[in-house]
This record gives structure tokens, C-alpha cells and sequence, in this order.
């Protein structure tokens, strides 16, 4: 019978109140919608790309005119590569000798004097050298080889279809020496061909062989790869020039039949080539695309398959039509194959002055001339030859079936070489893509060794209770969706760590400290959150699960909470005493940097060291690569899917430090509306026109994965633990602590990246206050960060490949645009008012001016809350005009009838810049409606906000979540109000909590000596505040004796861990002891790195004239920039008709309507540069979004999902389910193959957790 003891006590009170725990924002039905259309779309192009790449190469073997220039032209389609090294290119360039050798005799001498089909599909036969040598790579392994079979019937098939050529050919006429001679080259150059991709098998062989040789000769490769491939470029050149030099007088012919082709005939094989190089060149890249979007046999491998058959049907087809049609017209009057040709074939105009298709489809029949159709036998040595051929390539490439590509693979690992044969799209792209030795026993899932560890590292501070539940249930999310408990991939380990700064308050009366209330209200989150996903399946009947008893411990720095989540990860938060140890964010920072790598990581490894165990394999344990940190603030709400989709960008590319995902600010009214455009082009434009042309400058700390080897580099780490000492330090460390650390990475070489399929949510300001606040410390920190960058440019662009100096440039417009923006915004004012009041343009310059110079002198003299307050009374003014101004200007195009005026050219081209993006990104399509209230705030963003933040760059205080005086403080002594009876209760209550803590702080006498202070843990509790109310409706059974007793919260004097233990029934805290050796080590890491500052009142002071005084100076720099620009505009203005630019003014029928455009030189260049620095960012979008369209296509291909619990069904009832989504990636994608032990079998999809991604 079941056991119904754990039932709540009111079963009337089951009804829950949960937030919000599944994917609401992802639109995965359309990112479903499109991986489909995606996919067919990729499929489509890899096949007709490939398709006409071949018919056109086709067509070019049978033009006459063209025979002896085709691939002398053709031969130069080589790809582009960089430099290497020199060692042992001797051996390799001798193999490319052969290939380009075999390559031009194959196509130059031989192909010519082939029939159509043979010269199709013979290409097929160079992969007769490459089923030889998979032969031996799996020989060589020892084991039992499941694709061992299929490579030596590959081998046989290519080697019968060679037979069946000779024969073919050579008994036509065994007397045409000539012809043998063809069919000879033939062979021997497709056999040298196939020597193109013996880098794919040898490095497999080395790996297996004893030779000093072999290994030697592959390493070499590898390290001089770039410069080997251009030299086989020019080799392959040059040798198709020699042989075509020596095929021309061999054959008897003469240079000038080759260099007198008619100027049609010439612009007709120009456009061919033309045409087939592009093809070739956009086939080799949608090949690429399908691997990365793991379509590999979807996209990839059937289409290359099917291209050889299609072309041949496009071939063939032409020709039975034609010589049907002939047949047809002679009414009945029979006619052969021979005779056709005879006739029609070889007596035809040879002049092309019609249609090119009639003579190219008579030049493919005259290839098939020489066989005589009537007969079976030569039809079927035809055919058998060809399918032979074609199934041999079939089976030489059957292992690309099972090919394990993970998720955005890079292209050096899917292909062994980097350039490609237009001439033979098809069989290079198969060929040339990564060979491995697959085995029958292959253990797919157990590649422990590249496990990725995961360390999920949160700063918080004052955040509110429904800010700390979104990123508590993103964790618990994470949890469940990789559990530690019955794993069943073990691509991804997470620990998650929790910094709470300030979590203490002070007690008056007390010897400690308890914990404040928003720390109290974190430990009531994680018990309620924790209930959520223990009861997440339980709608009606829901069971008192217990929450097992999780761990509180005193530590030198507070104390910590260890809860163990339901599938066994756990959650470290870690309380923090700022009388202990630093607190804000970058403090907190250094504290997870240190305690997780150098504690955690890099410590117990020089332990092992000194113990004598071997360097080299701790070293291979180590695998810093695989040690990931990810950075979140304390607000972010973030699913499971977008740290995956971070992690492979640096699983892949391995000198990518850091990777950001798209931020959404969330909540509500004109201010949030206002940022949610803004962050919104942020994204779109600008972080992806870093991302493509060089690096990201800024990964923000809310949502960022960092490497840990690119954290622990020289100068990164250490310098970031670095104490602000100078003025300037402040402002370029502390203000923008995220910007800072992306600075450091990218002066160390390290690359960072910006990743849009990743969602995070933070909650952005809605107060007008708080958002200027937010800003005028962003402001100065980047202006600084930049320019640091901008100061080392040489030495960065050495160090750094991804920043060159034109990437540099572009910044250095950017960054000279944001200081200009003040002067900009006045111009643009000035012209609104010359456009609305119809007033003289100087005039109008000096109206504009005038109000933000008063504020500008008013900002040095008022408070920065009345700052503000002039600043939106000015905004609500500047917004009103703006809204004017747009309007006229619509306006204005309406009653001129014409849109090719400068001012109109420019806004309409803008707006179709920001429409075209928004719908790039259809999720975030909606966000072009805030856009409207993006323009009415421009001057406010751009001229109020940048004179407040840069007056104001000497306050370096945080500006949001400030502290406030504590509520308790000015309330009365509640033990004064206490009645005789209670004083008595509380006293005995108090002599029984000091009896506890002292009886608990007692266990530590035989550890480590705590610094003064911080021995004892005992507080006096103060009036117990009120805590937000619960998301949950409680209906846990509470003890009798529990409800009648009282709580402990009202005695004076109670331990923080007891005070804890007390606080809730629903979550045991069990005390425990921190490790001696990491006690220790806090202590150690406290006296050199964290100790708290002290409160030097004369430090302070001169700290603060010193900010002063680099306010004064960049203020004075940064406005004087300013007004010359302004002085410079006016004086141009003031002598217009001497230096303006007059442009006709003209209508929508282009007519000139008699009026001239004036524009001054310097608007117009700076418009000029703005408009190029768009248009910039806007291709780079449309690149970035295609391969995150790859890479959501991919994920939703290879990330797994658990299945649904079935739903019950009741007999005689309408089937209902009553259970909830058993997991979070159900929302990921509803195709998504369940991973069972017949996923092998599956289409383009099994699982390697080494690589986090299934094929």
C-alpha cells in the first residue's frame, strides 16, 4: 500500500504559485521553421552548385574552339592561404608534382579525346589511391575496422571500372596507337591525381608506425601547411603551363589556331570559366556550411553523390532528344546512331552565329560517335565502367556517413587541406573531408578526458528578491538539465558560486555580525526554488519531499551555504564581511578568480608534483582549455541551451578567450524601452561588426564564459587584482571592471567573440536617476579602455591577429564620433531650428548651444540629483522638438514630391538600415517600435548624458543599489518594550544561544587561529524585518511542537549560523568545517590581495581633489574638441557661398527643380564617414547572422532532449496529461531524437560527449 505520511497537512492548500521556470522568450518553433528551410536551402545549393560547376567543366572539354585552353585557364582556380615553415618540403611538393602532373594530362591531353560520359565519371576513379590507402590506415591499426570492407570493394570497384575502360577503347581498334595513347594518359593522370589527398590517410599511419620517417614528415606538415599550400598552388601553375606549352607542338598543332579564336567564341569560354569558378568556389563554401550545421549527410554527402548522375543525365537526355527529333523529321525513314552522326554531327555549320546549346549538345553526341549504339556490348562496357567508378567513390566516402563533427566545426578539422579542385568539386570536397579510424566497439560517450569543467560565478549585492530568483532558478535549470546524479552525458560539469557582497550588518550590542536581509533573502529563495524542482511534476498530489540537509560553514571571509540541488550539483554561496575582506563586484572577482584557479585548479596539482607523481600526466589531467568560468551578475535569467552555445564557441576556436551572448534588458516604462533599442542595435550592428572585422572590445560581466588559461595568461589576472592607486585607476578599473578584463585579454593575444544565439536577461534601470547614474560610469571607462587601446595599437596588432590596424582605425572613428556626439547633437538641434523657425543658420547654431553650455557650467556647480532633474526637465523639451523635426521632415518630402535631398537621403537610408536588420532578427523584430522613442532621446542619450557623465567622472561610487541607512537603526530598543515575563523567556534564550554558538565555535580549537575578530561568531538580532512573500503557498506539515514554540528571531544574541538554522524548517543546515589547508588559504589570500582597505581619511581627500583634477583636464580636452568643431561648422556657415558644397535639388522624376542643396564641407565628410562606418556594421550583421543561424541549426541537430512523461490516460475520459514538462530542453526543439542505443542509426546524429555534440 502506498505511503501517503509525507501528504500535507491542509490538502485543501495545494495550489502553487511558481514563476516562470520554462523558455518563454526563445522562439524555437521558428528557429525550427527556419533550421528546415535552412537545411533544404544548403542541400539545394551544395547539389546545383555542384551540378553546374561539372556541366559547365563538361562543356568546356567540348567546345572545339576551346579544347586547348580550358584548363590552362582553369588549372589557376587555387585558394588562399597564409605562410609556414620550410622543413621537408622537398617530399611534399614531389607529390604535388605528380598531382599536377596527373591533373593537367588529365584534363589538357586526355579528356579531349574522351566520349562525354567517360570524361564525367572517370573522374570518380581518383579515388582509387585513397580506398588503397584507407586499406592500409585500418590494417594498421589492429583492430577490427568496421569500414575495413567497404574500402577494399571500393578499390576492386575502381579497378574494374579502369578494365572496362581499356577494353572499351582499346578494342574499338586495337591498332589505334594513337587512342591507346589516350586512353594510357587517361589512366595514369586520374591514378597521379589521387595522390592529392595522401595527407588524409598518412597522419593516421604515422600515429601506428614505428618510422621515424613518416612521423617526422607529417609533423613538418602540419607546422609549415600555409606556405606549402602556396607553393603547391604556384607549382600546380606552372606545371599546367609546361604541359599545355608541350602538348601544343606534340600534337602537331599550331599557337595560332590557339590564340585566334573568334571574339565571341573567346567572351563564350570566358564566361564558362568564369561562371564555373564561382560555382566551384560557392559549392566548397555550402559544403562547409552543411558540415557546421551538422547536415552532413543531408546536405553534404547525397547531394556530391547525386551531382555526377545528374550531370550525366543533363548531358545524355540533350543528345536523345535531338537525335529523336531528327529521327522524327525524316518521316519514318530509318537512320542509325553512325549515320545521324555522319549526317547531322560531323556535317553541321561549324560557325557559332546562333544559339550555343544546339552546338553543344552536337559536340557532347560527337564525344559518342564512336560507339555503335546497336550494340549491347559496347553500351554495357560503357555503363559498367561508369558505375564502377561511381560506386567506388560511393564506398571510398561511406565513412563520412559516421563522421563525428561536432557543432561549428572549424574548417581545418573538416577538411585535411585546404584548397579545393574546381574542375572536380565533387570528388575534392568527399575526398579531402577528415578520415578516421572507426572501430565496431566504439565507445561513443566515454571521453571523460574532454569534459568540459564549468565553474557558474555570480557577484550580488542589493539585488531584490525577484531579481535573485531569476538567476537561482537559471542554476537549478542548469541542474536539471545537466545532472550530476545518473548522468547521462558527460560533456559539461558545473559547480556554481554565489559572492555576496556586504551580506553582514551590524547588531549594536552584539560581538558579530548577522546576516543581512537581503542575504536572508537569497537562503529563502534557494529553499523555495529548491521545492520547485523537487515537486516541478507534482500538479495535484503533491508530497513534503524533504529538502536533504544542506551545509553552513564559517569561513575567514563570513561564512558560506553549500545546497546540493536535486540532481546533485551544488550552489556555493558565499557570504561576505566587508570587515573581513574586500567587497564590491571586481573584488569579488579576484576572489573566484584565485579560490577557483589557483586553489581549486592549480594547487592540489603542485601538491600531487611534490609528491613525485610524473609531470607529463598531470599536466594531461590539467587541461586548462577545458576549464571554463562563466560570469553572471546577480539578476541574469539565462537558459541551459545559451551556455552550451557559448561553450562551443570555446571548445572550437582555442585563442578565444572570452565570448558574450546577446543581453535583454528587462522591465518596464520609457526608460527600459529606451535601452531595450538600444541595447538592441548595440548588438545587432556594432558588436557584430567587431566580432567580424576583429574583436569584441567589451564582454559584459552579466553574461560572459572566460577561459581559463586566457584568465591565468601573464598580465591578465594579476594586473586585474591590481589595487586603483592613481586617479585614473578608478575610472579604468572599478567603473568598468568587465571592459577592464576584456582590455587585458585582448593585449595578451587573446581573441573575443560575441555570440547572438545565447539569450540573457538582466534587469535594466526604469528609473531616469538610475540609468544616468549607470552611465556616467560606463562613459568614462570605456572612453579610457579605448584609448588604451588605441595607445598601444603597434604592439596589439603584432600581439593580437584578430586587432589589425584598420580594425584599430575603425575604432578610432567610433570612439572620435562618441566624443564629437555633444557638438553633433547641436548641429543637428541647430538644423531643426533652422528648419522649423525658418531662421538664419548661425543663429540658429548659437540657440542650440546655448542651453547645453548653461547646463554644462551648472553641472560643475549643483548636486548630481538636481544635475539630473535639469536633465530630463531638458529631455521632455528636446524630445518635443525632435518629434517636431521629424515630423516636418517627413513634411517637407511630402510638399517637395522628391527624397534625394542629403538630409532625406540619410534618414531614409538609416531607417531602412535599422527595419532590414530588426527583420534579420525576427524575435526581436517588435523592438523597432521602441525605436520612435530611441530618436525622441537622442539628444538626451548623446549630449545631456555625455556632458553628466563626463562633469561627473570624479564620482566614482557605484550609483545603483546604494546603501541605505538601515531601517532598525532609529527604532526603539524592542527589549525595552518587553513585558517582565518575556524579558525572563529572553534572557533564558539568549544564555542558550550563547551556550550553542560558544559549544559550536568550541569545535574549532584544534584548527587554525582566526585573525582578531573573527573568531567568535555572535550576534544580537534586531527587530526582525519583514521578508517578501513567498512565491510558494506553503502547505508542508509543520510540527505541533514547532508551531506552538517560539522562534528564536527575537533574542539579542544569536550566530549568523544559528540565526540560519532557525530561519526556516523547510531547508536543515547542518554546520560543518572549512578544510585547514583552504582556511589557510583565504587567510593568505585576504593579507596579499583582499584585505579590507582602510578608512585613510587624508588618502581619501587627496584621492578626491586628484579626481578633481583629471576631471578638469579630459573635461577641458574632451569640450574644446568640441567647440572647435562647433567654431569650425560656423565659420564655414558664416563664408557659405566660398566654401559650401551645392548640390541640384531634384524630384522623384529626377527632374531639377531649380533650387540647389548647401551642404558645408566638414558636415559632409563627417556624414560621409558616419554613413560608411553603418554600412560597414551592416554587412558585417548579415555575415554574423548567417553563421548564427548555422550555429542555432546545429545546436537544435545535436543538443539531446529528455523525453516527456507519457500522460494518463482515463478510461471513458478526454485524454488529459497532468504532468509538466520533465525537462528544460523540451522547449529547445520538439525534433529533437531521443539518445537511446539505436541513435547510431539515426540521420546525421550520434553523440560524443568529448565534443558536446551528436553527428
Amino acid at each position: 500500500m502506498a505511503d501517503y505520511k509525507d501528504m500535507p497537512s491542509k490538502p485543501w492548500d495545494t495550489c502553487q504559485e511558481v514563476p516562470a521556470v520554462e523558455d518563454e522568450h526563445t522562439p524555437w518553433k521558428m528557429i525550427k521553421l527556419l533550421k528546415i528551410i535552412s537545411m533544404c536551402v544548403v542541400a539545394v545549393f551544395v547539389f546545383g552548385l555542384a551540378l553546374c560547376s561539372k556541366r559547365l567543366e563538361g562543356m568546356l572539354q567540348n567546345i572545339k574552339a576551346a579544347k586547348e585552353v580550358d584548363d590552362s585557364l582553369g588549372k589557376t582556380r587555387v585558394n588562399r592561404t597564409l605562410g609556414g615553415a620550410k622543413s621537408r618540403a622537398q617530399q611534399v611538393l614531389f607529390f604535388e608534382f605528380l598531382v599536377a602532373m596527373g591533373a593537367a594530362i588529365l584534363t589538357i591531353v586526355a579528356m579531349p579525346h574522351l566520349d562525354i560520359v567517360t570524361n564525367v565519371t572517370i573522374l570518380n576513379s581518383v579515388a582509387v589511391l585513397s580506398a588503397l590507402l584507407q586499406v592500409i590506415t585500418q590494417c594498421t591499426a589492429k583492430e577490427t575496422n568496421r569500414f575495413l570492407l567497404p574500402s577494399i570493394t571500393a578499390f576492386l570497384l575502381i579497378l574494374l571500372g579502369y578494365v572496362l575502360f581499356l577494353v572499351l577503347y582499346i578494342m574499338k581498334d586495337p591498332t589505334d596507337t594513337e587512342t591507346i595513347i589516350w586512353v594510357g594518359l587517361a589512366v595514369g593522370g586520374s591514378f597521379l591525381m589521387s595522390f592529392n589527398w595522401w595527407e588524409n590517410y598518412f597522419r593516421l599511419i604515422s600515429n601506428k608506425s614505428s618510422s621515424i620517417f613518416l612521423k617526422a614528415l607529417c609533423r613538418d606538415v602540419k607546422m609549415c601547411q600555409n606556405m606549402l599550400h602556396i607553393l603547391s598552388s604556384l607549382l600546380r601553375i606552372a606545371v599546367t603551363a609546361g604541359v599545355l606549352g608541350a602538348y601544343v607542338p606534340l600534337d602537331k598543332m599550331d599557337w595560332d589556331i590557339v590564340t585566334s579564336i573568334p571574339r565571341r567564341e573567346t567572351k563564350i569560354i570566358a564566361i564558362i570559366i568564369g561562371v564555373q569558378l564561382i560555382s566551384s568556389a560557392l559549392c566548397h563554401w555550402f559544403s562547409l556550411v552543411a558540415c557546421k550545421m551538422h547536415a552532413l549527410r543531408r546536405c553534404f554527402i547525397l547531394p556530391l553523390y547525386l551531382a555526377s548522375l545528374a550531370v550525366m543525365v543533363l548531358f545524355i537526355v540533350p543528345v536523345i532528344v535531338y537525335y529523336q527529333d531528327y529521327r522524327t523529321s525524316l518521316n519514318g525513314t530509318a537512320i542509325s546512331f553512325t549515320g545521324y552522326c555522319n549526317e547531322v554531327v560531323d556535317g553541321r555549320n561549324q560557325s557559332l552565329n546562333g544559339s550555343v546549346f544546339p552546338h553543344l549538345v552536337l559536340d557532347v553526341t560527337h564525344t559518342l560517335c564512336f560507339l555503335d549504339m546497336a550494340k549491347l556490348t559496347d553500351i554495357g562496357l560503357l555503363t559498367g565502367s561508369a558505375v564502377s567508378w561511381w560506386l567506388g567513390l560511393v564506398l571510398a566516402t561511406f565513412h563520412l556517413w559516421y563522421l563525428n563533427v561536432s557543432r561549428i566545426q572549424r574548417t581545418q578539422d573538416l577538411f585535411v587541406r585546404r584548397l579545393f579542385e574546381g574542375a572536380f568539386i565533387e570528388q575534392s570536397l568527399l575526398l579531402n573531408t577528415r578520415f578516421d579510424i572507426q572501430t565496431k566497439n566504439r565507445k561513443k560517450n566515454n571521453r571523460s578526458s574532454d569534459t568540459t569543467m564549468l565553474y557558474l560565478c555570480a557577484t550580488m549585492w542589493h539585488e531584490t528578491y525577484d531579481e535573485m530568483i531569476n538567476i537561482i532558478i537559471s542554476i537549478f535549470r542548469l541542474d536539471k538539465y545537466r545532472p550530476k546524479i545518473d548522468p547521462k552525458f558527460n560533456d559539461v560539469t558545473f559547480e556554481s558560486h554565489i559572492y555576496f557582497d556586504d551580506a553582514f550588518k551590524h547588531v549594536e550590542g552584539s560581538q558579530g555580525n548577522h546576516l543581512n536581509k537581503y542575504a536572508e533573502n537569497l537562503v529563502t529563495i534557494l529553499t523555495e526554488v529548491h521545492g520547485i524542482f523537487t515537486n516541478i511534476n507534482d500538479k495535484f498530489f503533491k508530497q513534503n519531499q524533504q529538502i536533504p540537509v544542506q551545509k553552513i560553514i564559517r569561513t575567514p571571509y563570513g561564512g558560506r551555504l553549500v545546497v546540493t540541488m536535486p540532481h546533485g550539483n551544488v550552489i556555493i554561496v558565499h557570504f561576505k564581511d566587508k570587515d573581513r575582506i574586500r567587497h564590491k563586484k571586481r573584488w569579488s572577482q579576484v576572489m573566484y578568480l584565485y579560490y577557483l584557479l589557483g586553489w581549486k585548479l592549480m594547487t592540489k596539482y603542485y601538491a600531487r608534483l611534490k609528491k613525485g607523481e610524473d609531470k607529463a600526466e598531470l599536466t594531461a589531467e590539467l587541461q586548462k582549455q577545458n576549464t571554463y568560468i562563466l560570469a553572471l551578475d546577480g539578476d541574469t535569467d539565462f537558459q541551459p541551451a545559451a551556455v552550451m552555445l557559448l561553450i562551443d564557441r570555446l571548445k572550437m576556436y582555442p585563442r578565444v578567450g572570452a565570448v558574450c551572448g546577446r543581453i535583454h534588458p528587462t522591465g518596464s516604462g520609457p526608460t527600459v524601452w529606451f535601452q531595450k533599442f538600444e541595447y538592441a542595435v548595440t548588438h545587432w550592428l556594432q558588436k557584430t561588426a567587431e566580432h567580424v572585422i576583429g574583436c569584441v572590445l567589451c564582454s559584459p560581466g552579466c553574461f560572459s564564459l572566460f577561459r581559463a588559461e586566457a584568465l591565468m595568461d601573464d598580465n591578465v589576472m594579476k594586473k586585474y587584482a591590481t589595487k586603483s592607486t592613481e586617479a585614473s585607476h578608478y575610472i579604468q578599473y572599478d567603473q568598468g571592471e568587465d571592459r577592464w578584463l576584456c582590455t587585458l585579454l585582448l593585449k595578451q593575444g587573446w581573441r573575443v567573440e560575441y555570440n547572438a544565439a545565447a539569450d540573457a536577461y538582466t534587469n535594466a534601470p526604469e528609473d531616469f536617476k538610475e540609468l544616468y547614474n549607470q552611465r556616467r560610469r560606463w562613459g568614462p571607462s570605456t572612453l579610457a579602455n579605448v584609448v588604451d587601446l588605441l595607445g598601444s595599437t603597434s604592439i596589439i596588432s603584432k600581439r593580437n591577429p584578430s586587432m589589425s590596424k584598420p580594425f584599430m582605425f575603425y575604432q578610432l572613428f567610433t570612439i572620435t564620433s562618441a566624443i564629437l556626439a555633444p557638438a553633433t547633437i547641436c548641429l543637428l538641434i541647430a538644423g531643426s531650428l533652422i528648419f522649423v523657425l525658418k531662421i538664419d543658420s548661425n543663429a540658429a547654431l548659437v540657440l542650440a548651444v546655448i542651453p547645453p553650455v548653461i547646463y554644462l557650467a551648472l553641472c560643475f556647480k549643483l548636486k548630481s540629483d538636481t544635475q539630473i532633474t535639469i536633465a530630463g526637465v531638458l529631455s521632455i523639451i528636446y524630445a518635443f522638438l525632435m518629434l517636431v523635426v521629424s515630423m516636418s521632415i517627413i513634411g517637407s518630402m511630402v510638399k517637395d514630391k522628391t527624397i534625394l535631398t542629403p538630409s532625406s537621403i540619410f534618414v531614409i537610408s538609416m531607417a531602412m538600415i535599422y527595419i532590414i536588420t530588426a527583420i534579420m532578427h525576427p524575435q526581436e523584430v517588435q523592438l523597432v517600435f521602441h525605436g520612435f522613442l530611441y530618436i525622441l532621446c537622442i539628444p538626451s542619450a548623446y549630449l545631456l548624458l555625455t556632458i553628466y557623465s563626463m562633469v561627473n567622472m570624479n564620482n566614482v561610487s557605484w550609483g545603483t543599489r546604494e546603501s541605505k541607512p538601515t531601517s532598525g537603526a532609529a527604532t526603539p530598543d524592542p527589549v525595552a518594550m518587553q513585558t517582565k515575563t518575556q524579558r525572563a523567556k529572553s534572557t533564558f534564550q539568549r544564555f542558550f544561544s550563547w551556550c550553542k554558538c560558544c559549544k559550536k565555535s568550541n569545535r574549532r580549537a584544534g584548527g587554525v587561529q582566526l585573525p582578531v575578530n573573527q573568531e567568535i561568531l555572535i550576534t544580537e538580532s534586531q527587530q526582525p524585518e519583514l521578508q517578501p512573500q513567498n512565491t510558494i503557498v506553503g502547505d508542508e506539515r509543520i510540527p505541533e511542537e514547532q508551531t506552538q514554540a517560539e522562534p528564536f528571531f527575537d533574542s539579542p544574541i544569536q550566530c549568523f549560523v544559528t540565526l540560519l538554522q532557525n530561519m526556516s524548517t523547510d531547508m536543515q543546515l547542518q554546520e560543518d568545517l572549512l578544510d585547514k589547508e583552504e582556511e589557510e588559504f583565504f587567510i593568505e589570500l585576504q593579507r596579499k590581495y583582499l584585505e579590507p582597505l582602510q578608512d585613510d581619511k587624508e588618502r581619501q581627500k587627496t584621492m578626491s581633489n586628484d579626481l578633481r583634477e583629471l576631471r578638469n583636464k579630459i573635461n577641458f580636452a574632451f569640450f574644446i574638441m568640441n567647440a572647435l568643431w562647433l567654431v569650425a561648422t560656423f565659420t564655414l556657415q558664416l563664408f557659405g557661398a566660398s566654401f559650401s558644397i551645392k548640390l541640384p535639388k531634384v524630384n522623384l522624376e529626377l527632374e531639377y527643380t531649380g533650387e540647389d542643396v548647401i551642404i558645408d564641407p566638414i558636415a559632409f565628410m563627417f556624414i560621409f564617414g558616419f554613413a560608411t562606418s553603418v554600412v560597414i556594421q551592416f554587412l558585417t550583421m548579415f555575415y554574423h547572422r548567417i553563421y548564427t543561424l548555422i550555429h542555432y541549426v546545429a545546436f537544435l541537430d545535436t543538443e539531446p532532449k529528455e523525453k516527456k512523461p507519457e500522460p494518463i490516460y482515463l478510461e471513458g475520459k478526454k485524454a488529459k496529461s497532468v504532468t509538466r514538462s520533465d525537462s528544460i530542453s523540451d522547449s529547445i526543439s520538439d525534433t529533437i531524437t531521443e539518445v537511446d542505443s539505436e541513435f547510431e542509426e539515426s540521420d546525421d546524429e550520434f553523440f560524443d560527449s568529448g565534443h558536446g555534440t551528436m553527428v
